[in-house]
């Protein structure tokens, strides 16, 4: 158990990651690389901007209150909020989502867990993120990581001749993180970091599970498992 509240102890938490001589590291993205919900953020921001149109917008605004009531799972949502962007050019979503990054949640990234990744990367650890939110939104902030694009399993959707499509391609949220792990990357995990119960089923198949950030229910059963568990120094 880590409970960080100097730089001291998150350096001893990067160092003992390192130890462990990882080959694959898999990492969950809001809440365990950055705090806060980039997925929901990004979807009130491109709105309040116009980049869907505002029937999209008003379709999607009361889906997602019928989300939060608990009326509509979190695959589904997660589904509907890729697709809400039928007919845009690709260009363009890469281009706003790198935009949301940097004004919105890059001030939230948690810098030990962004030295973690790139000590990692040096040592020659094969580095992956894996996200039920857009892969637009993932890859533009994976990329500060050290995670290359192809190395993102994110909420995505098909592309036609540069448009997106309606149709899914994947919704990685709680076991379909752990089948995406298994049908992508096809070899056994060393660590996967994650800060959520929609990242427990990939946290069971890693030879070293890392809670980060837990939210309470995940941190209830990190206790029963003995998962290491990890507070970044700006959440205390």
């Amino acid at each position: 158990m880590i409970s960080p509240t100097t730089p001291d102890q998150a350096s001893q938490f990067v160092e003992s990651v390192l130890a462990l001589r990882l080959e694959i590291a898999v990492f969950d993205c809001d809440g365990t690389l950055w705090s806060g919900d980039s997925g929901r953020d990004f979807f009130y921001w491109e709105i309040e901007r116009g980049v869907v149109s505002p029937e999209v917008a008003e379709a999607m605004t009361a889906r997602y209150r019928l989300y939060e009531a608990g009326e509509v799972g979190e695959e589904p949502m997660c589904g509907h909020m890729v697709t809400m962007h039928s007919g845009l050019a690709i260009s363009d979503l890469h281009q706003a989502a790198e935009e949301f990054f940097v004004e919105v949640v890059s001030h939230r990234i948690f810098p030990e867990m962004h030295q973690l990744t790139h000590r990692l990367a040096e040592e020659g650890c094969e580095l992956w993120a894996v996200s039920s939110t857009n892969n637009w939104v993932v890859e533009a902030g994976a990329s500060r990581f050290g995670i290359k694009r192809d190395h993102v399993l994110a909420a995505s959707l098909h592309v036609e001749d540069g448009f997106a499509s309606d149709r899914l391609h994947r919704v990685p949220t709680d076991e379909l993180k752990a089948l995406a792990i298994r049908e992508v990357i096809g070899k056994p995990v060393d660590g996967v970091f994650g800060n959520s119960m929609h990242d427990h089923a990939m946290l069971e198949i890693a030879k070293h599970p890392y809670c980060i950030n837990p939210n309470p229910d995940l941190e209830r059963a990190a206790r029963e498992k003995h998962w290491p568990i990890y507070w970044p120094k700006v959440t205390r």
